[in-house]
């Protein structure tokens, strides 16, 4: 696995050897900034952009957020056989600055009002049999941690049947192996 584009390109990302953390590939990742990139179903520069990496496990997400030049991101994760490797790929990046890393369950714990900030995109990865997702975007919706025009990306396996609030609308769905990329706006 390795960082696809921008100032750290081609820079390998440590994984681990445990079986219960499933990295985001590098085939779905670069797709999935494709489509960040070249849609017109909505407006991101990444450029100007506030990251929120939810589940972050190795950080594959938020580091290739940060090689391309985002303002800032956010990793949220809980896991400690994963949070050393997040932790190790960071520091490995050498002179940046901008991320922060909280380490919490946050199906426990709502830390979306203590963070101060706005986002314009949150990647959603959790583990694949999590079924807490619908609660957790009522979370962020309650929270107002959205920009307008802002997304959220999640990472689930294909045959998932998750529930979205109302507030929220899908505006791009892409199958990749047995996994798929849900791209949602919130409606406000």
């Amino acid at each position: 696995m390795r960082v696809i584009a921008g100032f750290f390109k081609g820079k390998k990302i440590l994984e681990p050897k445990d079986a219960n953390t499933r990295p985001l590939k590098d085939l779905t990742k670069e797709s999935i900034f494709n489509i960040i990139q070249h849609s017109n179903k909505f407006e991101i520069d990444l450029k100007k952009s506030n990251i929120l990496d939810l589940f972050s496990g190795v950080g594959s997400f938020g580091i290739e957020c940060l090689s391309r030049g985002v303002k800032n991101v956010i990793f949220v994760e809980n896991y400690n056989k994963v949070l050393p490797i997040l932790k190790k790929n960071l520091i490995n990046l050498k002179s940046i600055e901008n991320y922060k890393i909280i380490e919490c369950d946050i199906n426990k714990i709502n830390i979306f009002p203590n963070l101060k900030k706005k986002f314009n995109i949150i990647f959603l990865d959790p583990p694949y049999k999590d079924k807490n997702l619908e609660n957790l975007l009522d979370k962020i919706y309650q929270s107002k941690i959205l920009y307008r025009k802002s997304i959220i990306i999640i990472h689930r396996h294909k045959n998932e049947k998750d529930e979205f609030p109302k507030q929220y609308k899908i505006i791009e769905k892409k199958k990749y192996g047995i996994s798929k990329i849900i791209f949602l706006s919130n409606l406000d």
